[in-house]
């Protein structure tokens, strides 16, 4: 197994002062044990350790002097060299409470600690420890070997996983089991004529570590007292939430738990008709009356971008008595929000603002990235570690940093929607994950970020396909919104390859070994993680380079109809959807759209994969216009996956409100209007 190296970066204006502390630190970590690789290295100005820190990711700890100083060119007079000579006057190069601030917003997850003298130790750490500071020490005593111990020790208390040394550790103890699972730590598969070869497939640690609650030593996810409790709480240290709880149902069942928690049945929300259906699950759920705004749409490549500023600003002055926002901020192509003014807008209403960030797990730990919603002061993020960390299928988190967060109301919505039975080593990817991205996540950003760069350009060198900026993915309404881009994901125009996405697609998959994230009618996205390889960025490369030599001729694309815009509401979502209803088919005895479709009202929420954006919701008024476009959806696409479309037989139908069932709702028409305050 490979060995860490960790780096402790020293900030030190004297040369002479620097260079005993490099080498006493050194000799320290060559005498004693060093599991984490730790060496010491130096600058001698602030700019300098500042440029090392954002070149160095092994960079694990700075240690900071109090006050740094700078040769003067000029006569001003400055405050002597600390050791009494007559050096060239000085000036203040920064002060250590302006370094450290600069250290944090560049990279948060750093250790940091401060050199001051004994007589000015009370204003100093009075000053500082306001601030992200770990410990200090005094400059006077050279007690290197205590010094490193200190250091050591802080790596270690950062690369602890609470849960998944527990988890390990018991496994490792080999306990006989006589609770649950019932494959019994693989005992019922291994050695079976039938199914060992499932067992040997996944190896035996997958049914090892596949626990039950009955484990009081491995804490329980619904009530955590103990070593899942821990590590929630370093991974909120290291997301800068004020609490964050592992989610095993993915960001789907999270943005449910917060839905629940925050709206009573009839309260307002106002959310992104672009967002995840499970926000759309959520309102359900919840009661709530939503308040959809449409997503802005580029429909010469078939991507939806964020909700404009104007009509989010417009919707909560509209609506002041809505209790919450909910945004998407990356979306799944990557535009991200200038999210701070509209959160400042909506807490000036006192309107909670919650960000799926399901494609924006990794945003923390790298400056390129950052503000993350949480930096730009949302009230709660979800966040799917599966798809761009570390973590398995469904695991992820939920942030929250609101200040009146009633976590007793938001435990019982959680239990409702958790297993009683959770995978543990899902957990455990959780928690090993956090470690890794405040270990080396901004290294391995950094290489990320890299290799992005790189594969734009080769991409765009093959001639046949081209790699689209945020000046060519920005609808023009939002072009002003200061809207920026996740270079993590890239979209690929691939109009004059000659192939249909459907050929593209089969032909990277059977002739190269290659699988894309996902497509639309003219283009290709590929997502870039922590794992991606300089290795998997060649064999694209060479796999699209390949076919554009092959020089076929460009071919019309069929575009994806147009998603018509937001309807009316006609009944909260609840009522429609838990109504029995009536199947009515898209078409009549002629083939044609259904006219009496026209002014029914749905009961079910109808999603096209892509783009997977609610066309119908539960209450919402159906017209002309959206029948023709789920037909034409039907028809043009070769491959189609409609939920909400029941078939009755061979024909398409939905499911729509009866004529008695309206009478019965309270219709949302006879509300009275909310005015802007």
């Amino acid at each position: 197994m490979s060995k860490p190296t960790s780096k402790v970066l020293v900030i030190n204006d004297e040369p002479l002062i620097l260079k005993d502390l490099l080498k006493g630190l050194n000799a320290a970590a060559r005498t004693l044990d060093n599991p984490f690789g730790l060496t010491f290295v130096g600058a001698l100005t602030a700019r300098e350790g500042l440029q090392l820190i954002e070149r160095d990711g092994d960079i694990q700890i700075v240690i900071v002097d109090d006050k740094l100083y700078a040769v003067q060119e000029g006569p001003r007079k400055a405050p002597p060299a600390r050791n009494g000579s007559k050096e060239s006057p000085r000036s203040l190069q920064v002060s250590a409470l302006k370094l450290v601030q600069k250290i944090t917003a560049l990279r948060p997850e750093l250790d940091i600690y401060i050199l001051i003298e004994k007589e000015k130790e009370d204003q100093v750490v009075d000053a500082l420890f306001a601030e992200a500071v770990d410990g200090y020490f005094y400059r006077e005593e050279r007690d290197y070997r205590g010094i490193y111990r200190i250091l050591n020790a802080q790596i270690a208390e950062r690369a602890r996983t609470p849960f998944y040394d527990a988890l390990r550790a018991y496994v490792l103890s080999a306990k006989d089991a006589w609770h649950t699972p019932g494959h019994s730590s693989g005992d019922s598969l291994r050695g079976s004529p039938w199914v060992d070869e499932f067992y040997e497939f996944m190896g035996e640690h997958v049914f090892d570590a596949d626990l039950s609650v009955s484990v009081k030593a491995l804490d329980s996810l619904m009530e955590p007292t103990g070593v899942i409790a821990e590590a929630q709480q370093m991974a909120a240290n290291a997301f800068g939430a004020r609490k964050t709880f592992f989610a095993t149902n993915g960001t789907s069942t999270a943005n449910k738990v917060i839905l629940q928690t925050l709206i009573a049945p009839g309260e307002k929300l106002l959310l992104d008709r672009n967002c995840h259906k499970s926000v759309h699950h959520g309102v359900v759920l919840s009661g709530a009356q939503p308040i959809y705004l449409d997503s802005s749409v580029n429909r010469k490549y078939g991507v939806f971008g964020p909700v404009p500023k104007k009509t989010l600003l417009r919707a909560i002055e509209e609506h002041p008595d809505a209790q919450l926002l909910v945004l998407t901020s990356c979306t799944y192509d990557g535009l991200r929000y200038d999210l701070k003014p509209i959160i400042d807008a909506a807490h000036a209403r006192n309107i909670k603002v919650l960000i799926d960030e399901a494609w924006f797990s990794h945003a923390r730990f790298h400056p390129d990235l950052r503000p993350t919603a949480l930096e730009s002061g949302a009230d709660y993020a979800t966040q799917s570690a599966h798809k761009t960390l570390s973590a398995f299928s469904q695991a992820a988190f939920i942030h929250v940093n609101d200040p009146t967060f009633k976590e007793h109301l938001f435990r019982e919505n959680f239990n409702m929607h958790t297993s009683t039975s959770p995978m543990y080593s899902m957990i455990a990817s959780l928690d090993v994950s956090r470690k890794q991205m405040m270990m080396e996540g901004y290294k391995l950003l950094e290489r990320t970020l890299m290799l992005a760069g790189e594969l734009r350009q080769q991409i765009n060198s093959t001639g046949a396909f081209r790699v689209l900026e945020l000046e060519d993915l920005l609808p023009d309404e939002v072009k002003d919104d200061n809207i920026r881009l996740d270079p993590t994901k890239i979209t690929v125009d691939i109009s004059s390859c000659g192939m249909t996405v459907d050929e593209l697609q089969a032909e990277l998959f059977t002739r190269f070994n290659i699988t894309i994230e996902k497509s639309t009618f003219n283009t290709i996205t590929l997502l870039l993680t922590v794992g991606t390889t300089r290795s998997k960025c060649s064999r694209l490369y060479d796999a699209l380079m390949r076919i554009a030599r092959e020089k076929r001729a460009p071919r019309r694309l069929y575009r994806t109809p147009d998603l018509p815009p937001f309807t009316e509401l006609v009944y909260l979502p609840r009522d429609a959807y838990y109504c029995g209803g009536e199947l009515v088919p898209l078409l009549d005895e002629n083939d044609q759209a259904n006219a009496s479709l026209a002014g029914r009202i749905c009961a079910d929420q109808i999603v096209p994969y892509p783009p997977g954006i609610p066309v119908l919701v539960p209450g919402q008024l159906i017209t002309e216009n959206i029948v023709e476009y789920l037909i034409r959806y039907l028809r043009v696409q070769n491959k189609v996956e409609l939920h909400g479309v029941a078939y009755q037989g061979y024909f398409p139908s939905i499911r729509v409100l009866s004529a008695a069932e309206e009478r019965r709702l309270s219709s949302l028409r006879e509300l009275p209007r909310q005015k802007a305050a």
